[in-house]
C-alpha cells in the first residue's frame, strides 16, 4: 500500500476528525458524527498498522482518535474497576518483570554490606571515622535498641513510612538519570554494612540482626525493588532494543513507576512492623515470624499473581488509547 496516497486520501476525514475531538460541546449531528468518524478512523488505523506497521500518519490519527474517544466516553472505566486492574494486573506484571534484576540488587546488596563490614571490623580506624568511641558505645549499647521505642508508635510508624516512601521514590524515579539510583542502592548497604560493624565491635551484633529482621526483611527488599525498577528505567536510555530511546524511556517510565505507587502500601505494612511489633515484649520468633509472612506475601505478589498478569499480556505500560501516539506530532 502507498502510505502517502492512503494518507491523501483520507486527509480530510482526519482533520475533521481532529477539529471533533478538540471540541468541548456537540450539537447532536455532531456527536453522531464523531462516532461515525472514530468507527472509521479506527479501522483505517488498523489498515496502516497492518500494512506498514508503525508510523507517522498512523501515530498521528492514533491521537486523534484517543482524543475522540475521551470526548463520547468520558472516564475509560469504573474508578473501581480501574483500581482492581491496576492492582491485579499492570502492578504485578511491572514487578515480575524486573524480578530477576531485583534479586541481583538484593544481592549486590548484601555483598557490599558484607565488604564493608568485614573491612570495618578489620581496620578499627574505619570506625574510628564514624564518631568517638563513646558515642559509639552510647550507640550500640542503648540508642539502637531505644530507637525502636522512644515515640510513640503512630508517630513512629508514619516517620518511617514516609522516609522510606520518598527514598523509594526517588530510587525509581531519578532511574532516568542513570547515575543516581545505583549511588542510593550502594549507599544504603554501605551505611547497614558499618552500622553492624560498629554493633559487632561492642559485641551486639546479635541485637543488630534481631532488630532488624521483624520490619527489615520486607522494608529492605522493598527498597532492592524500587533500586531495580529504577535502574531498569535508567537501562532503556542504553539499550532500547527495536524501540527509539524516547519511545523505551516512555514505555518503561509509564510501566515502571506504578512499582513506587505499590511500595508505598509495601513500606506502609513494614513501617506497620516496625513502629508496633519490633517494641513489643514477645519472642523473637514471633516478631521475626510476622516479618517473614509479610515478606512471603509480596513475593507472592510479585512472583505468582505477576508471572500470570504477565503471560496474560500486561506489561504494566498504560494500554494503547490512553498512552497515546507513541511519538509527539505537530498538528
Amino acid at each position: 500500500m502507498d502510505l502517502d496516497a492512503y494518507a491523501a486520501a483520507h486527509r480530510e476525514e482526519w482533520d475533521r476528525l481532529a477539529r471533533l475531538g478538540r471540541q468541548r460541546q456537540f450539537t447532536g449531528p455532531e456527536a453522531d458524527e464523531l462516532i461515525d468518524r472514530y468507527q472509521s478512523g479506527a479501522t483505517q488505523l488498523s489498515v496502516i498498522k497492518t500494512t506498514t506497521g508503525q508510523s507517522l500518519q498512523g501515530d498521528r490519527l492514533s491521537l486523534s482518535l484517543s482524543r475522540a474517544r475521551q470526548r463520547f466516553t468520558g472516564v475509560p472505566a469504573n474508578v473501581l474497576q480501574q483500581l482492581l486492574g491496576f492492582f491485579v494486573l499492570q502492578l504485578p506484571a511491572a514487578l515480575y518483570r524486573i524480578r530477576w534484576l531485583c534479586l541481583a540488587v538484593t544481592l549486590a546488596s548484601f555483598a557490599i554490606g558484607a565488604l564493608y563490614a568485614f573491612w570495618a571490623i578489620s581496620n578499627p580506624q574505619v570506625l574510628a571515622t564514624q564518631g568517638d568511641p563513646s558515642a559509639l558505645e552510647r550507640y550500640a549499647k542503648e540508642d539502637f535498641v531505644n530507637y525502636y521505642s522512644d515515640n510513640p508508635g503512630s508517630s513512629f510508624t508514619s516517620f518511617v513510612w514516609t522516609n522510606n516512601a520518598w527514598i523509594a521514590a526517588q530510587a525509581v524515579a531519578y532511574g532516568i538519570v542513570g547515575f543516581y539510583t545505583p549511588y542510593i542502592v550502594f549507599s544504603n548497604a554501605q551505611q547497614l554494612g558499618l552500622t553492624a560493624a560498629i554493633m559487632q565491635d561492642y559485641d551486639r551484633l546479635d541485637v543488630f540482626f534481631l532488630y532488624i529482621a521483624p520490619h527489615g526483611q520486607l522494608e529492605l527488599y522493598a527498597i532492592f525493588v524500587a533500586g531495580a525498577a529504577g535502574i531498569r528505567i535508567g537501562w532503556s536510555w542504553i539499550a532500547p532494543g527495536a524501540r527509539t530511546r524516547g519511545q523505551a524511556i516512555a514505555e518503561d517510565g509509564r510501566a515502571l513507576f506504578t512499582v513506587a505507587i505499590g511500595l508505598i502500601f509495601a513500606l506502609l505494612v513494614s513501617g506497620l512492623i516496625e513502629g508496633y511489633i519490633t517494641r513489643q515484649d514477645w519472642p523473637w520468633a514471633i516478631k521475626i515470624g510476622i516479618g517473614t509472612v509479610a515478606l512471603a506475601g509480596f513475593l507472592a505478589y510479585q512472583w505468582v499473581l505477576g508471572g500470570r498478569a504477565f503471560r496474560a499480556g500486561q506489561t504494566g505500560d498504560l494500554d494503547e488509547f490512553e498512552a497515546g501516539a507513541k511519538r509527539l506530532v505537530a498538528g
